[in-house]
């Protein structure tokens, strides 16, 4: 039964993964707006029906590769060690991830720059975004940090900076996601003076 429930999932998260993928490809290539979720459902060789039982819309299917990502990345963040403090675990999953997935700046590039013009997107995006801060904050919870700063302000700093060096990738791509990203973490570990 549970080898049952095991391949259950693997093919339901197949299937988000490439509903998710037809829904960028058909995005790039015809604009979100000119994109149907019967097209998409066709592009995954699934029908209506299946897509609404997996998703409840386009804007949804796109955003799930991003909350894929971040979700990963507060699963590495828990398994960080004990002693660690909340920003050390934080430093160190980011490690992990980047060097397990590789990087992400290309798909990265591609669904920040729909986000940002699309406002559906955005409101999404951020509502997903609240919901995984609060996922981050519990992974930090109750590790050490300097000051006794607060596991919400750092959760929170933490994400600002992600999204501050995404905004400074998207405006110059000639360096790397990560290197913006480590560049911006360095400078929110400073303390303010």
């Amino acid at each position: 039964m549970d080898s049952t429930m095991g391949l259950r999932e693997r093919k339901k998260a197949e299937t988000r993964t490439a509903v998710h993928e037809a829904t960028l490809r058909l995005a790039i290539e015809h604009g979100l707006d000119n994109v149907t979720v019967e097209a998409i459902a066709d592009a995954a060789n699934i029908s209506r029906r299946t897509f609404s039982n997996y998703f409840d819309g386009k804007e949804e299917a796109l955003l799930h590769g991003d909350e894929q990502r971040l979700l990963e990345l507060v699963r590495r963040v828990r398994e960080q060690p004990a002693e660690l403090s909340a920003w050390q675990a934080l430093r160190g999953a980011l490690d992990i991830f980047d060097t397990e997935n590789g990087g992400l700046d290309r798909e990265w590039l591609v669904r920040a720059r729909l986000v940002m013009r699309h406002p559906s997107l955005l409101g999404r995006q951020l509502a997903s975004r609240m919901r995984l801060e609060k996922e981050l904050i519990q992974a930090v919870a109750g590790r050490e940090q300097a000051g006794g700063v607060d596991p919400t302000v750092i959760a929170a700093a933490f994400l600002v900076a992600m999204r501050i060096a995404t905004q400074k990738w998207l405006d110059d791509e000639t360096r790397t996601l990560r290197e913006l990203t480590d560049e911006v973490l360095d400078q929110v570990a400073q303390p303010f003076a």
